[in-house]
């Protein structure tokens, strides 16, 4: 069986600020941090037991060597990692307010220049699971081009789709209508959907968890996970919806926990392949999820805060 997943999109250095409660205006102090939502997602696979493969583009320079290496290290297949050498490796600031919520900029590079052309067809094709969830991929072309391409090839072939538009408000500033269009089409092609209760909001324009939710199936989706922050995840498959509860935790910093809920979403599916019907099973899943995501909010860092199977028991 073929639980290989591809995760496409944007990886980058995070600098993240060490000064404590503090937004970036006003910080010093930087730590550098590997990151970005795909990456993220691979690394949560990796670490959990699954295969997990990159694909994006980082500068030929220092800070794209360590970006790559830090893949190598948890375990992710980095063969389709592009390294420019014309555009730096992409840059975000992050510092955390005292809720544990983060204030970033990004200063964007190589990932924006990712071409079909560059990309491996055979190694492509390899996966069962393709996760789109970049949170820059939108933006522009070229990489907004090649990433719609490659997400309607792979549904052409049949192969399952996860998608996460990752709105940031940051990126998105008077383009707001601009982004919903763009994530409206994501979700055409999806077989499974993970947005925040913002997301969902800014999408459909509904406040209703149920409603907005049938909103998103109406488009596309099949599988559709709502993150609700402690109070646990809404999911819905078109015919079932329950909010699943997650754990409690002290969070110190949200960096990542929604990418490694949907990593630890996608390992499941990869090994259970569970029928789109069989709702008590999507529940298992997510709430495994819960937990995952919970765990990431206790530690600094996205990657490096990525629990083992074993902390997760």
């Amino acid at each position: 069986m073929n639980s290989s997943i591809i995760c496409i999109g944007e990886l980058l250095i995070d600098f993240f600020c060490t000064d404590v409660d503090i937004n970036l205006s006003d910080g010093e102090s930087f730590q550098k941090q590997a990151g970005g939502a795909p990456a993220n997602v691979c690394a949560t696979i990796a670490k959990l037991g699954g295969t997990a493969q990159f694909c994006g583009k980082v500068g030929n320079d220092p800070f794209g060597h360590f970006l790559k290496k830090t893949l190598d290290d948890a375990k992710v297949n980095t063969s389709m990692i592009v390294l420019d050498d014309v555009h730096p490796t992409t840059l975000a600031f992050v510092s955390l307010q005292a809720n544990g919520e983060r204030d970033f900029i990004f200063n964007r590079g190589a990932d924006a220049f990712l071409l079909e052309e560059e990309l491996d067809e055979d190694k492509l094709n390899e996966a069962a699971i393709y996760h789109f969830g970049s949170a820059t991929a939108l933006l522009n072309d070229p990489f907004q081009t090649t990433y719609f391409t490659v997400m309607r090839n792979v549904k052409n072939k049949g192969k399952f789709i996860s998608f996460d538009p990752n709105f940031r408000i940051d990126l998105w500033k008077n383009k707001q209508t601009e982004f919903i269009e763009l994530a409206k089409k994501g979700i055409a092609l999806a077989d499974f959907v993970k947005v925040s209760e913002e997301e969902l909001h800014i999408i459909t324009g509904i406040s209703d968890l149920a409603e907005g939710t049938q909103a998103l199936h109406q488009i596309g989706a099949k599988i559709i996970a709502v993150t609700l922050g402690s109070e646990g995840t809404y999911l819905s498959n078109g015919r079932n919806s329950e909010i699943v509860p997650s754990v409690k935790v002290k969070s110190i910093d949200s960096t990542g926990a929604g990418d490694a809920f949907v990593g630890a979403t996608l390992y499941q599916f990869a090994n259970v392949k569970p029928a789109l019907e069989d709702f008590e099973v999507l529940k298992k899943i997510i709430s495994f999820s819960n937990k995952v995501g919970a765990l990431v909010c206790t530690k600094v860092g996205a990657i490096s805060a990525i629990p083992t199977l074993d902390e997760i028991k």
